[in-house]
């Protein structure tokens, strides 16, 4: 088989570093990056496959697939991916500060805290 170019998204360095390994050890070529928004940058290059991490908070599914086949006609994202990938994006805003993200969204801090639980995104949890 010919080698691949695989470029390995993913935010934990040493989940990313492992997976690599093994695609270099079975003779391919890779990449990395720890964001979506890195990935992007890199979808630049010649890249034959993507080992993704779809977990990222600030991965936008519906972007992805349309930089992937930009003449498929897509669906729009579900109202619950949208509010999970806007909730990141504000708390990423906030350095993790979820009074100061309720206040943002116009919602009360236990509505927020709710919804970091319902989504998963407990990584945030740096702030107050």
């Amino acid at each position: 088989m010919k080698p691949l170019q695989v470029l390995v998204v993913h935010r934990d360095t040493v989940r990313r570093d492992e997976l690599a390994g093994l695609l270099r050890r079975a003779d391919h070529r890779t990449m990395v990056a720890g964001s979506a928004g890195d990935a992007a940058e890199s979808l630049v290059a010649d890249v034959d496959a993507i080992l993704l991490d779809l977990s990222l908070p600030d991965l936008d599914v519906g972007a992805l697939r349309r930089a992937l086949d930009p003449q498929q006609r897509l669906e729009p994202d579900s109202l619950e991916a949208a509010e999970r990938r806007h909730l990141s994006l504000v708390l990423q805003h906030t350095s993790g500060n979820k009074r100061k993200a309720a206040h943002i969204l116009g919602i009360s801090r236990s509505t927020l805290l709710n919804k970091v639980r319902k989504y998963g995104l407990e990584r945030h949890e740096t702030g107050a």
